[in-house]
């Protein structure tokens, strides 16, 4: 069976000594991306748009930040700690999207300590953001080859030919898609029903939604942690598990809170 042979250059542009990544040009249109979107809520709900500048700033900061030491604590800790200053050398790579996700919200909730906004109603508009950010990042970790998938026969596997030559699952794309399908449901949650009224609903959605995705798209992905555990599931999918409880708790904390208003 002839597959899929992926072989594309990682550099997208070079000028002199200047090189410019897809991964990096991916991502920094994720963030332009996720502006936008930001801005045209903002624009629908009559907020000030020229605070999204600063929000920018802590929520890009949070990701970067966070990303970073979750790749390294979570996925090979004792590298890292025996080498701290390794956790600097983000140019090596290593970002971890569930430590991403927690600095993303920490860096929410310190833009929302100086700035009047609620916490939760800002990570509610975040979570389509965050939804659309994903789709540009794991299309980034495609043309890169990183987080690839096992080895399979089935039609679509693809050959990452820089790596090997071995017929893997595109666990990127899967990833990809799912982050699509995710904004998609979220757009119009938000823009045809009254779920953006009450606080933590499409946060919890986008956490149930994004998280038993990734849960099932780990068992197509190679082990990604450097070290072994002794249990049925792998990193990501241990990492999965509270986000997935914590975005229940949301919807059930927001169902009861809209009962309540209606009594």
């Amino acid at each position: 069976m002839q597959h899929f042979i992926w072989n594309v250059d990682p550099v997208l542009l070079s000028i002199g000594p200047i090189s410019i990544h897809w991964y990096g040009a991916l991502f920094a249109s994720a963030i332009f991306a996720g502006l936008y979107l930001m801005k045209w809520i903002f624009q629908q709900e009559k907020q000030n748009v020229e605070s999204l500048d600063n929000l920018l700033i802590y929520v890009v900061i949070g990701v970067i930040v966070g990303a970073r030491l979750g790749h390294c604590l979570f996925y090979d800790p004792q590298y890292y700690l025996a080498n701290p200053l390794k956790i600097f050398a983000i140019w090596e790579g290593g970002l971890a999207s569930h430590g991403g996700g927690l600095g993303a919200i920490i860096g929410t909730y310190l833009y929302c300590r100086k700035n009047p906004f609620s916490f939760i109603w800002l990570l509610d508009r975040l979570a389509i953001a965050t939804a659309l950010f994903g789709i540009f990042v794991r299309s980034a970790n495609f043309v890169n080859a990183e987080i690839l998938g096992k080895q399979t026969d089935v039609p679509w596997g693809i050959v990452f030919a820089r790596i090997d030559n071995i017929v893997r699952h595109p666990a990127q794309l899967y990833e990809a898609v799912a982050y699509a399908f995710i904004f998609i449901v979220l757009t119009i949650i938000y823009r045809t029903t009254k779920a953006k009224n009450h606080q933590g609903m499409l946060l919890g959605i986008f956490l149930v939604m994004t998280f038993s995705a990734r849960f099932i798209i780990e068992f197509f992905k190679q082990q990604q942690a450097a070290y072994q555990i002794q249990a049925s599931l792998n990193t990501g999918q241990m990492l999965s598990i509270p986000f997935f409880l914590i975005g229940v708790t949301l919807i059930v904390w927001s169902l009861k809170s809209v009962k309540t208003e209606t009594r």
